[in-house]
């Protein structure tokens, strides 16, 4: 098999990647495998995109709060001897939460999914989902120059630990 991308042989089955470019053979041979019908992909989970989510949080925060408001009303009337005036707190706040949940999911929140946001900007950069990144082709490319002079191994003058170790000792005994 061939790269598409760069036209190179597969060195072996066993290979994943193209050893030129980088581009996922694995998808390619199950396509060429398939007559390039695509293989529906079960091992990925479908996601929901984060307005949907903040939908069924809301929701899930009321329906919590007219569940529960009842039982904890009965349970402080009839186990605690008090006025269920917590109750009203509950509903305000869970109830409350759930709606103001909602109003964010559905002003501030993407209707789009988290795969299909990941893929359009995969895709915009040129480069396809499990794709290594493109390497570079040519043999060697030179330093930039810089101004300046370089230094030379005998500029350099190597530092003694004893050296060190000694002016420390020097610095106690002073005061």
């Amino acid at each position: 098999m061939f790269c598409p991308r760069c036209g190179i042989e597969r060195i072996s089955e066993d290979t994943s990647f193209c050893s030129r470019c980088g581009y996922l053979l694995t998808r390619t041979a199950e396509l060429l495998t398939t007559d390039g019908v695509p293989a529906a992909d079960l091992s990925k989970p479908k996601t929901s995109s984060p307005r949907l989510r903040g939908l069924k949080q809301g929701f899930f925060l009321i329906l919590l709060a007219v569940i529960l408001s009842p039982v904890l009303g009965i349970i402080l009337r009839f186990g605690f001897n008090m006025m269920p005036w917590p109750m009203g707190v509950f509903i305000f706040l869970v109830g409350g939460g759930g709606l103001l949940r909602i109003i964010y999911a559905l002003m501030f929140e993407s209707g789009q999914s988290d795969v299909s946001a990941t893929a359009d900007r995969s895709i915009a950069a040129g480069q396809m989902h499990n794709e290594l990144p493109a390497g570079n082709t040519s043999a060697y490319v030179s330093p930039p120059m810089r101004s300046g002079r370089w230094l030379d191994t005998n500029d350099l003058e190597p530092r003694s630990v004893t050296d060190a170790t000694t002016r420390l000792l020097e610095k106690e005994d002073e005061p």
